[in-house]
């Protein structure tokens, strides 16, 4: 039984895939919105190859040539026919840029303009293996070109002289370059992947097992590649993230990994809150913003916000909050940030940070260490939470803090300051009508004129006798008169008042 099997005719240039169909179709695909457009050209289709907004399809006897529609919205799928070169063109390897073609035949790469006219040739000292458009102005793009013999060289389109960037001990079968050219991995026909720095030659990472390698086209620092049923993440110097996949990876963009799966393109999701949380246990916010900017759930977003607003990194806090719609925190931020240009100490702009989290015993103890312990009672009196205000008066007292507001400073002014406090929360229990606590608190804040009005409002005159009797005759002689006074207007007359 015979098997009849077609090669793979395609091509990726960044989110657009571009494939034969039915042997005379090529259709295009965006691998972000799965928009397809199908070109029909009535001829068979030998070789596709796309860059930016141009794709060309070599047929026997010609050349043609297509470029997107001009229009404003980047998720435009409407081709129009550019050029056709009618010429038949023979060749391994097809690749097309802004305004040329380059032919591959063995060691042999031949440049075409629109017209049909050669333009350049170079012979290479091996046949080349791989070859990728790596970008560049337009008519001037470099070629990345790898060949058998590991050579990896870089060919400007008007340069008659190739660059060789890295010389590899085993031949090239994929390359991709980083965004920002200074690295250059490839994975060479023993199925190991290596990454080159191509400033000083030095290998920065090598691994066994992979068949196609891409860097991420929007952050420098994070790769994949693919092998043995799986797909493997590298970001920085952390740890790999291995997930399972069948398949080549050819493209890696944000957060999207596309992977050849027999003969059709898929795309897989990468999550990169792991990579985010690693930078900022690392201390490397803005690294971590990076990472974020390429994919993360509104949760992690959150989780970098607070953490740089921590580290008083503003601008990636405000970045992240505005990507949140927070606009309570962007107010927050604006003010920490007016803070440091007036000079105000960073422990009590991270106490209000703290505050502003519910970290409540965090944001007094910043307070303390700023020396204001007064701010860490107000935190607390103005929630109503007594008790806490309370315990952190009594510690500043029993350490000598100064207890700024308070008459003197160390024990004293601690005293002063839980006496404060026992008025305001005696304040507060009037306000919500808990009289009876109220003038117990009163009366132990030392506010006698306070705590009898409430007494003789409620008619407790019982209790009322009971702090006259503890009153300073000498001291507190308005308050008794007072007493005194509320008493005969009841009516009540009690000789004990004049022993």
């Amino acid at each position: 039984m015979l098997q009849l099997v077609f090669a793979t005719v395609h091509g990726l240039y960044g989110d657009r895939y571009v494939y034969r169909d039915l042997m005379t179709d090529v259709i295009i695909q965006h691998l972000i919105t799965e928009q397809r457009v199908r070109i029909k050209c009535r001829d068979y289709v030998k070789k596709v190859a796309v860059y930016k907004d141009r794709v060309a399809v070599q047929l026997p006897t010609r050349v043609e040539l297509y470029q997107l529609e001009p229009s404003a919205d980047e998720l435009d799928m409407q081709y129009r026919s550019a050029a056709k070169i009618n010429q038949k063109l023979e060749c391994d390897l097809l690749v097309v840029a802004s305004s040329h073609i380059i032919l591959c035949q063995d060691k042999r790469l031949q440049l075409y303009n629109y017209e049909g006219t050669l333009v350049r040739e170079w012979l290479m000292d091996a046949v080349v293996r791989y070859l990728k458009v790596a970008g560049g102005p337009a008519s001037k793009e470099g070629l990345l070109v790898g060949l058998k013999n590991g050579a990896v060289l870089k060919i400007f389109m008007d340069n008659a002289f190739p660059i060789p960037l890295i010389k590899h001990s085993s031949g090239i079968r994929c390359l991709d370059l980083g965004s920002t050219r200074r690295k250059l991995a490839l994975v060479d026909e023993t199925n190991t992947v290596v990454v080159y720095d191509l400033h000083t030659k030095e290998v920065l990472f090598e691994d066994k097992g992979a068949n196609s390698v891409a860097w991420n086209s929007h952050y420098e620092d994070m790769l994949c590649f693919s092998g043995n049923g799986q797909l493997v993440i590298k970001t920085g110097d952390f740890p790999l993230h291995v997930q399972k996949m069948q398949g080549f990876v050819v493209g890696f963009k944000g957060c999207k990994v596309f992977c050849l799966q027999y003969v059709s393109m898929g795309t897989i999701d990468v999550p990169q809150s792991s990579s985010m949380n690693r930078y900022l246990e690392k201390g490397d916010v803005q690294a971590a913003y990076q990472v974020a900017c390429l994919g993360i759930t509104d949760s992690d977003w959150r989780v970098l916000a607070l953490a740089a607003l921590q580290g008083l990194q503003l601008e990636v806090a405000q970045a992240a909050f505005i990507r949140l719609r927070d606009v309570r925190a962007v107010e927050l931020v604006n003010r920490v940030a007016n803070g440091l240009a007036a000079g105000t100490p960073k422990g009590l702009l991270l106490a209000e940070v703290a505050a502003w989290e519910g970290k409540f015993d965090e944001a007094a103890r910043l307070f303390v260490s700023e020396g204001r312990i007064d701010k860490a009672l107000e935190l607390f009196t103005s929630m109503r939470m007594f008790d806490e205000a309370k315990h952190w008066a009594e510690e500043a007292a029993r350490n000598g803090t100064l207890v700024k507001g308070a008459a003197g400073g160390g024990a004293a002014g601690g005293a002063a300051a839980v006496t404060e406090l026992i008025g305001r929360q005696a304040e507060w229990s009037e306000e919500i009508a808990n009289y009876e606590a109220a003038a117990e608190m009163y009366i132990k804040a030392k506010k006698y004129d306070r705590a009898i009005a409430l007494l003789v409002k409620n008619s407790w005159w019982d209790r009322l006798l009971k702090l006259v009797r503890l009153l300073d005759k000498a001291a507190d002689v308005k308050h008794i008169q007072a007493a005194v006074t509320a008493f005969r207007r009841a009516g009540e007359r009690f000789d004990c008042l004049r022993t």
